[in-house]
């Protein structure tokens, strides 16, 4: 593991279920992190397998903070806002599909792994005014259920994972992940202070 990796890693485990919640909101609002709350979870999962539980619950609780601050941009910029977030090919498909099944694929967003566009599922539901409490209970309990899962397959697959983080492969890939990470964050938030003085 990077020594990058292992500072963040450091600052938010210092921190325990809070540093969990901190990182998971951050995740899924409107910053690109190198470590995400799933490898936050993964290791204090290993560390403590008794607390599994309240580590899901932890991560589903940020996650769906991270969310909510997503759609109070995201609501007022409307559905003619969206062009200037989302790619227009990307934005017909998820129109289409959550006016045909918005509940449905707001689970599946939560559930999937990247690449798949969780935050511009999350824009174009409440752009579309899905509604919000609907929203966040939704995405709550579907991030409950996939933490869960990541902190079982911590528990159960522990030792492989750690012998894959510490090949010199996966270092040179963290290294290049991190630098787009961080040019990934400062062009996000720029666009997002951007966006919220033209809307």
């Amino acid at each position: 593991m990077s020594p990058t990796i292992r500072h963040l890693l450091a600052f938010f485990l210092q921190y325990g279920v809070l540093g969990l919640v901190l990182l998971a909101v951050a995740d899924d609002s409107f910053l690109f992190l190198p470590i995400g709350s799933d490898l936050l979870t993964v290791v204090l999962v290993a560390r403590n397998h008794e607390r599994l539980a309240l580590y899901a619950l932890a991560a589903a609780t940020g996650s769906t903070i991270g969310v909510f601050l997503l759609d109070l941009v995201c609501r007022n910029l409307g559905e003619a806002g969206l062009t200037r977030i989302v790619k227009p090919k990307l934005l017909d498909s998820l129109k289409y599909q959550m006016q045909q099944r918005a509940a449905s694929v707001l689970v599946v967003s939560c559930l999937a792994p990247p690449p798949f566009p969780f935050g511009a599922a999350i824009a174009v539901a409440s752009a579309l005014q899905y509604p919000r409490p609907h929203l966040l209970l939704v995405v709550f309990l579907a991030r409950l259920a996939r933490f869960a899962l990541v902190g079982w397959s911590a528990i159960y697959f522990g030792r492989r994972i750690l012998r894959i983080a510490n090949s010199a492969e996966f270092l040179w890939f963290m290294g290049i992940f991190i630098t787009f990470c961080l040019i990934g964050s400062i062009l996000s938030i720029t666009h997002w202070v951007r966006v919220g003085r033209s809307a």
